[in-house]
């Protein structure tokens, strides 16, 4: 085992792993935030998706030894507090989820892109959220959702 200093939601974790732990599993058991969720394991479905240095990244494939442990890693949890993110006020109003198992990856593939670029085209949205699978088929309230948050961020 090997001790790792994160910063995860703006607040620094000693955390002992071994070292080809996997970032998604350090989230999820050792530190109690589950609002990432196990996808594929490959890195093909997005429903494992956290920030890492303002970047949507997969965390069902990074390895702690591979982190930099001084980059800000952000997860569903460290969005809002309370859920009043702006994109996650978007998707209620959309209605985006359906079994809402993808959501969290969903809503933080978004969250990027917004911050990209503040005024996406629907083909903007849905090329940049290509890589984030919905079983549910939910993709149009998706881009519903985000085309909602863009709208709002630009007339607040």
């Amino acid at each position: 085992m090997k001790s790792y200093s994160l910063k995860i939601n703006g607040k620094k974790h000693e955390v002992e792993a071994d070292e080809g732990a996997l970032l998604l599993w350090v989230l999820r058991e050792h530190l109690g935030l589950t609002g990432t969720k196990y996808g594929c394991g490959i890195a093909q479905c997005g429903a494992c998706t956290v920030h890492m240095a303002g970047q949507p990244v997969r965390a069902c494939t990074i390895p702690l030894s591979g982190i930099d442990q001084n980059q800000e890693i952000t997860t569903i949890e460290g969005l809002s507090e309370d859920g009043t993110h702006p994109v996650q006020m978007a998707w209620i109003e959309a209605q985006a989820p359906q079994c809402g198992y993808c959501q969290s990856g969903q809503i933080m593939q978004a969250v990027a892109l917004l911050e990209q670029n503040s005024s996406p085209s629907r083909e903007d949205i849905k090329s940049y959220m290509n890589g984030n699978l919905c079983r549910c088929g939910t993709y149009m309230r998706i881009v519903k959702a985000i085309e909602i948050a863009s709208n709002k961020q630009m007339n607040s």
